[in-house]
């Protein structure tokens, strides 16, 4: 019996410390925490080039430029003159350097009443279908004829037919400074639709901040013009040079977000046959 006892008390001896091995925990790994990625830099917005090209601007008021191509005409012009001081009214003549070389006179006096003078090229061509280098001359030689007449260089450009390429437009700023002025009211008075049909076109077209096209080599345009302004300045337009236009130009606002949905009333429910009417409350 001492033996049997003496044999078991040595296997839990020699068991014991396995057991106690087997209970220890393992030990822990540390896990890697992946680096934090680095911040991306913050794109930097590109500054938007300044427009080169104006149909027309967004201004807060009544204003609008009043603008006659390929003059000056020798009796025409003079005559514009007069009916635009009579009615202390401002325009911007874009001429033709081969009238203006001829009739600086006339270009003189519409600088002295506040008119503007522009460049309208020297012979009238297409520039759109023109080399570099011809189109460079035609706007020079108009640079340099309206220079001579009036002291001061023009800053805007007319291309003949608003036939210009969007490459050219970006060198002619570059090379001499140009904005270049299309329009947004063409009464096509150089088919010669008589008086009345300018006037109407023009009174219907126009609206604050647009840039009306006439030209002051037409008579029936001349004609047109008396009842033209006279109607213009009653609706409330008040005429300024292309270059004040273009200063008084603000940003177009925004579109109004559109409304939330007003959820609709609901109708009580129709009677149906067999239902007694409500009873009517009555009043105090």
């Amino acid at each position: 019996m001492l033996f049997r006892r003496f044999i078991l008390l040595s296997a839990v001896i020699c068991l014991a410390p396995q057991f106690c091995f087997s209970q220890e925990p393992k030990p822990t790994v540390p896990v890697e925490k992946p680096a934090a990625s680095p911040a991306r830099p913050k794109a930097t917005p590109t500054p938007t080039e300044p427009p080169i090209t104006f149909n027309s601007v967004h201004v807060d008021g009544p204003y609008i430029a009043l603008t006659f191509d390929d003059g000056p005409n020798a009796t025409l012009t003079p005559k514009l003159l007069d009916l635009l001081a009579a009615r202390h009214l401002k325009a911007t003549f874009f001429v033709v350097g081969q009238n203006a070389a001829d009739h600086p006179e006339i270009l003189k006096r519409a600088v002295r009443e506040g008119h503007e003078i522009a460049n309208h090229s020297w012979s009238h061509p297409n520039l759109g279908k023109m080399s570099d280098e011809a189109v460079r001359r035609e706007l020079q030689k108009t640079d340099d004829a309206i220079t001579t007449a009036i002291g001061k260089r023009p800053t805007l450009l007319r291309p003949p037919y608003g036939s210009i390429t969007a490459r050219q437009k970006k060198w002619i700023h570059e090379e001499f400074g140009y904005r270049i002025i299309i329009w947004d009211v063409d009464p096509l008075d150089w088919k010669r639709p008589g008086p009345s049909v300018v006037t109407a076109r023009i009174l219907k077209e126009t609206h604050a901040g647009s840039i009306v096209l006439s030209h002051d080599i037409h008579p029936p345009t001349i004609e047109a013009m008396p009842a033209t302004f006279d109607q213009l300045m009653k609706k409330g337009f008040k005429s300024v040079t292309v270059t004040e236009l273009l200063a008084m130009a603000t940003p177009v606002p925004p579109k109004p977000s559109p409304s939330a949905s007003v959820p609709r009333a609901i109708a009580p429910p129709s009677p149906t046959p067999g239902d007694s009417p409500p009873l009517a409350t009555p009043t105090p």
